[in-house]
């Protein structure tokens, strides 16, 4: 007797039955592949960036030491224009010093050596401006090496002034330079102060 059963797929010549799916997963659409599961449920974090601190704000010594050495450069114009006011007393003190020396001396060598003190005078003026009006801007911003620079003018123009005293100048001269010296020492006690060096280290301090 025969065992054939009809009813057996297997029987019937057909592909046997495909397994069940593990689970409820269903299938990926085609040329998509499975995302991996997130660890732990970590969620991707915030670009964050370092920020920088605030620059300290310049502190009134440093505002008061500024304004001085603008007013230093002022002071240097005026002293320019003076040398311009004043050439008929430098005229007659060259014609003096040279007659001592040389009796015999022309009027042109005279001349020549009013006109060279006087482009000297002006170009000294002018750089002494220049260099009021940049360190002021400078040490404004809190430049340590300013400070340093401005000190080491201040000494060089404080011999200056006390080895004028060995020459004779007109009494506006001398007025002029005492001024500048005055209003140097007066910036210097200002950048040397405890608030001002603090506002200087900080300035100064590298940016990360």
């Amino acid at each position: 007797m025969s065992n054939y059963d009809p009813n057996n797929p297997q029987e019937q010549g057909g592909m046997p039955p495909l397994p069940p799916a593990y689970g409820n997963q269903g299938a990926y659409p085609q040329g998509q592949a499975p995302m991996p599961p997130a660890y732990g449920g970590m969620n991707a974090m915030p670009g964050s960036g370092y920020t920088p601190p605030a620059p300290m704000a310049r502190p009134s010594a440093m505002d008061t030491a500024v304004k001085l050495m603008q007013a230093g450069g002022v002071l240097s114009i005026l002293s320019l224009l003076a040398t311009f006011l004043m050439m008929d007393t430098l005229r007659d003190e060259v014609t003096k010093q040279m007659k001592e020396n040389d009796a015999g001396v022309s009027q042109s060598t005279i001349d020549a050596a009013v006109n060279v003190g006087l482009g000297v005078g002006i170009l000294f003026g002018l750089l002494g401006a220049g260099l009021w009006f940049w360190m002021a801007s400078a040490n404004g911003k809190g430049k340590s090496w300013a400070r340093i620079v401005a000190t080491v003018f201040f000494v060089i123009s404080l011999l200056s002034f006390l080895f004028s005293f060995s020459q004779t100048q007109p009494l506006i001269s001398r007025v002029l330079s005492v001024l500048s010296i005055l209003i140097g020492a007066a910036a210097m006690a200002m950048m040397w102060k405890k608030e001002s060096s603090a506002y200087y280290n900080s300035m100064s301090a590298p940016k990360y």
